[in-house]
């Protein structure tokens, strides 16, 4: 079964959250990323996060990747507490960013553009316009060659991959019936029109994808 949307609780003594999700997947997820980010070669490279949730994905991939800054990000205040609160300690964590993906405009200066967006397990919990606003935001602040990483489940040709990952859809969009699974070909060709090219697809655990783009 896919590993779905993070069920977060927080402890009561700070105001750090805790999806169950994120230690599910991070393992595999920090294997993909670290073939595909920006190389130690190139110097310090910097990640953005899309939609950081609890903080405990930067948190992990800061530890096992620490050549590279990460830039989380979330629109949730109480999320951003958390990402904070977990990455206290950690120096190439940066503190997190309220950022909606659906903005015309992200607050990211220019000349701190980043390498890699990433982006974990969002696009099938939110409506499309916030898939079509995190193409068109990390073309705006993406070089030639820059990374778009996408984590989640995905539909192939218009079916589930699993019967797991279709009582998840239709469990989404009874919640939402602007959310739901995506289908990989629609995302991959949303992708085309904004001037990114699918290099990799991954298969993961629990029925999941993980989709590389690289800018044209």
């Amino acid at each position: 079964m896919t590993d779905g949307p993070p069920g977060t609780k927080s402890h009561a003594v700070d105001a750090r959250l805790f999806a169950p999700a994120a230690q599910r997947n991070q393992r595999p997820i920090l294997d993909v990323l670290s073939r595909v980010l920006p190389s130690p070669g190139r110097g310090r490279g910097l990640v953005l996060e899309i939609a950081s949730g609890s903080g405990e994905h930067a948190l992990f991939f800061a530890r096992h990747l620490p050549l590279i800054q990460w830039q989380p990000s979330d629109p949730d205040a109480a999320s951003r507490r958390s990402i904070d609160a977990h990455a206290a300690a950690c120096p190439t964590v940066r503190p997190a960013l309220d950022l909606d993906v659906s903005a015309d405009v992200w607050p990211v200066p220019a000349a701190d553009a980043p390498d890699a967006v990433v982006c974990i397990n969002m696009v099938h919990i939110a409506p499309w316009s916030a898939c079509e606003g995190l193409f068109a935001g990390a073309a705006r602040l993406l070089a030639p060659g820059g990374i778009l990483y996408l984590y989640g489940p995905y539909q192939r040709g218009g079916r589930h991959t699993a019967p797991s990952n279709e009582a998840f859809d239709a469990s989404l969009r009874q919640r939402n019936s602007a959310w739901g699974v995506r289908n990989l070909e629609d995302v991959a060709a949303l992708g085309t029109r904004t001037g990114f090219a699918l290099t990799e697809v991954v298969d993961m655990p629990a029925n999941n994808h993980s989709l590389v783009f690289s800018r044209n």
